[in-house]
C-alpha cells in the first residue's frame, strides 16, 4: 500500500540540516527495528513499544522526509529502493551513537574511568607524574588524558569542556571558575657562572635590574610573575629571548644570553648559580582549577579530592 497523501508540513529537499534532524532522530531506531524484522507487530514486541505508536511513527517519518520508505502488504512490509539507501545511513548514525554512548560511560566508571588533566610546563618533569603515581596507587585503573600547555591555554581548553582540571599558577580569578591554592614554589634569579653575582647566595631583584632577561613568553604564567615582580622591585626587564620552556632558559642563561626568574629545577644544571631572591618575596602560587558547576564524574571527583589533600605538600 502507497501512502497518496503527504503531511503539508514535510521538509523540501532545500531544507536546513538544523531542522530536519531533530524531527527524524526520535524515530530512527524504530525505522531500523521495523526495517530489520520487516513486520511491525514484531518490531513492536522487540522493542517493546505499542504497535500504534510504532506504526505512527512511520507514517510520520515519511512525512516528514516526503519518500515512501516502505511498501506495505497488511502488517508486513518491505523496504523501497529509498529505504534501502536511507538504512544505511541510519544504521551507521545509530552504531556511532552506541559507541559514543559506551564511551561516555566508560569515562565515567568509577574505577576505570578518565581524567582530562592539564598542568604546566614546569610541572611535568617531577610533580604531576608523582601525583599520577599517588593516586593510583588507589585507583590503578583510572585512565589519564594529560595536556601540557601554558596557564592562558589550559584555561581555554578547561573553558571548552577538554580538561576536566588543571594545575596552573597564578591561581586563577574568574567568575566561572573554581580555583583552590594548594602550595608554593620559590623562585630563583639565575645567572651565567661566571656572573659577578655567581659568588652570591642571596640577591635583591633591584640588583639586576641593568640586567637582561631571557623569560617565558607572554601568555604564561611564570611570565607574568617576572614582570610583575620586577616591577615591584622598580624596574622593567629589558628582553632578550622569549621562550616556551623554562629548561630552555636555564640554557641560554648559563651561554651566557641573559638571567632569569624560575622555578627550582628538576636536576643541578652546569653552568648557572641560583640565587634566592629576598626582596621582594619571589614566589609563584600553583593551584588547581575548574568550571564552577561543572558535574563531575567519579573519576574527576576522586583525582580531585586527592589533590585538595596535598595542600602544602604537593611539590616534591
Amino acid at each position: 500500500m502507497v501512502h497518496q497523501q503527504r503531511s503539508q508540513a514535510h521538509l523540501s529537499p532545500s531544507s536546513d540540516t538544523e531542522d530536519i534532524v531533530p524531527l527524524l532522530a526520535p524515530r530512527l531506531a524504530y525505522f531500523a527495528g521495523v526495517a530489520r524484522t520487516e513486520h511491525v507487530t514484531r518490531a513492536a514486541q522487540e522493542m517493546d513499544v505499542p504497535q500504534s505508536t510504532l506504526s505512527r511513527a512511520m507514517v510520520r517519518l515519511e512525512q516528514d522526509l516526503g519518500v515512501d520508505l516502505f511498501a506495505r502488504i497488511g502488517r508486513t512490509v518491505s523496504l523501497t529502493p529509498a529505504g534501502r539507501t536511507f538504512l544505511v545511513s541510519v544504521e551507521r548514525a545509530l552504531a556511532e551513537i552506541e559507541r559514543a554512548a559506551d564511551e561516555v560511560r566508560a569515562d565515567a566508571d568509577p574505577a576505570t574511568g578518565k581524567v582530562a588533566f592539564g598542568f604546566l610546563h614546569t610541572m611535568g618533569s617531577e610533580t604531576v607524574p608523582g601525583l599520577i603515581r599517588a593516586f593510583r596507587a588507589d585507583h590503578p585503573r583510572v585512565r589519564f588524558s594529560l595536556v601540557q600547555t601554558y596557564g592562558e591555554a589550559m584555561i581555554e581548553r578547561l573553558r571548552a569542556g577538554e580538561l576536566d582540571l588543571c594545575l596552573t599558577s597564578p591561581v586563577p580569578e574568574a567568575p566561572d571558575l573554581v580555583a583552590r591554592r594548594l602550595d608554593e614554589q620559590k623562585l630563583r634569579l639565575v645567572v651565567p657562572a661566571d656572573h659577578p653575582l655567581a659568588g652570591r647566595k642571596r640577591v635583591r631583584l633591584a640588583e639586576a635590574a641593568d640586567e637582561v632577561f631571557v623569560t617565558l613568553e607572554p601568555g604564561y604564567g611564570l611570565r607574568r610573575i617576572t614582570d610583575d615582580l620586577c616591577q615591584e622591585a622598580g624596574f622593567k626587564p629589558r628582553i632578550a629571548f622569549e621562550g616556551e620552556e623554562a629548561e630552555t632558559l636555564r640554557g641560554l642563561v648559563a651561554a651566557g644570553l641573559g638571567v632569569a626568574l624560575l622555578p627550582p629545577p628538576a636536576f643541578p644544571r652546569p653552568g648557572v648559580s641560583e640565587l634566592t631572591v629576598t626582596a621582594p618575596r619571589a614566589v609563584r602560587e600553583i593551584g588547581v582549577a575548574w568550571l564552577d558547576g561543572h558535574p563531575d564524574t567519579p573519576p574527576v571527583a576522586a583525582f580531585k579530592k586527592f589533590l585538595l589533600s596535598r595542600r602544602g605538600s604537593l611539590l616534591p
